[in-house]
């Protein structure tokens, strides 16, 4: 099979290997910033006032100011009191769980991602509907008041929508804190907001806090944690906000700057998506409304696209145990032809069962 593991490229629209172009439909790129001359532009203006990296902790008595700037910026943005940014979104979870589950009992939804466990594996079976009932049945028959559920707000990997309507059936006086892990969310499935419907979380006993990779859709090596001003600070307070160095002051600065450049993509990453889902609505591709990821358990469909010179993401995940994960993934980089002629090739092959 063709190795596309040592590539001295870009994962862009197309990947080159060895005189061969393939059209990219993988990866997290959803925004396709990674690519875009404009925001490239601003990262480099970024370097040329910043530098290119800042070796100093967050707890340094010498601070650049960006920072700041841009954890004001993420929590207007997406509507929160406050927020912190890390140099990765699985700091940004670990931050956030370690130092906002203390002396809580603590209840993992299925297929919580791993930036989101404390230790181990938590173990965690069925599916999530059935959680959720059982859920709401163990805190509201337990002893204990003050709880910690930690969840993924969407499962990307099937994908479809988590319904956390079940919170409202927990009694008043059992104090939540809810952590949701919105990496492949966060400003995809919705423009500039989260993907969960934070208004039906707005319950006197649940208080939520976000954590998510800003590396997926907004094209930032960063992880950020959202929410009101006690948990933020907690965050901060926490030797992992305070002892990692932080993302590159030039990649905080183009994230501030790029709202423009932000909106322009949202829009054509729908555009692309919903032409994708349009023109294979017949076919059995797993697939939610505005998220631009469709899967299959079908497991010949990379070895047949590959054949047609289309590149797609299929390995096991979150865990190299984990089964195989197929995913076409769309994104703001590919054009309308290059959209029509996957559309084309997966529905012509009537002998491929997806």
């Amino acid at each position: 099979m063709t190795a596309f593991r040592n590539l001295k490229q870009t994962t862009g629209r197309k990947i080159s290997l060895e005189g061969t172009d393939y059209l990219f439909f993988g990866g997290t790129a959803y925004l396709g910033l990674l690519t875009d001359p404009e925001y490239i532009d601003l990262f480099k203006k970024g370097i040329d006032i910043y530098g290119l990296n800042n070796g100093t902790s967050r707890s340094n008595n010498i601070q650049i100011g960006v920072y700041d700037e841009a954890e004001h910026h993420l929590a207007n943005r997406f509507g929160f009191a406050a927020a912190a940014v890390l140099s990765s979104g699985y700091l940004a979870a670990q931050a956030a769980v370690l130092a906002l589950t203390r002396n809580k009992y603590i209840v993992y939804a299925p297929g919580s991602h791993p930036a989101l466990w404390r230790n181990t594996q938590p173990e965690q079976q069925g599916n999530f509907k059935d959680w959720s009932e059982r859920t709401v049945h163990d805190i509201n028959s337990s002893q204990d008041t003050d709880f910690a559920i930690i969840s993924n707000c969407i499962d990307n990997l099937i994908p479809s929508h988590l319904d956390f309507s079940f919170l409202d059936r927990i009694l008043p006086n059992k104090y939540i804190t809810l952590i949701l892990d919105d990496s492949h969310g966060l400003g995809i499935l919705k423009r500039n907001q989260v993907s969960t419907n934070l208004i039906e979380l707005n319950l006197p006993n649940i208080n939520v806090t976000v954590v998510a990779s800003l590396a997926k859709g907004l094209g930032t090596d960063a992880g950020v944690v959202l929410g009101d001003l006690e948990n933020i600070a907690q965050v901060k307070r926490h030797p992992i906000f305070n002892g990692a160095s932080p993302s590159s002051p030039a990649s905080m600065y183009a994230l501030i700057h790029a709202e423009d450049i932000y909106l322009r993509a949202f829009e054509k990453m729908q555009e692309n998506t919903n032409l994708l889902r349009e023109s294979t609505k017949r076919l059995k591709l797993n697939h939610i409304e505005d998220f631009p990821v469709f899967s299959s358990k079908d497991p010949f469909l990379y070895k047949h696209l590959l054949q047609k010179k289309i590149l797609i993401s299929s390995f096991p995940y979150p865990l190299t145990s984990s089964p195989m994960l197929n995913r076409i993934v769309v994104s703001a980089q590919h054009e309308e032809n290059d959209i029509r002629h996957l559309a084309e090739i997966l529905s012509l092959e009537s002998s491929l069962i997806l």
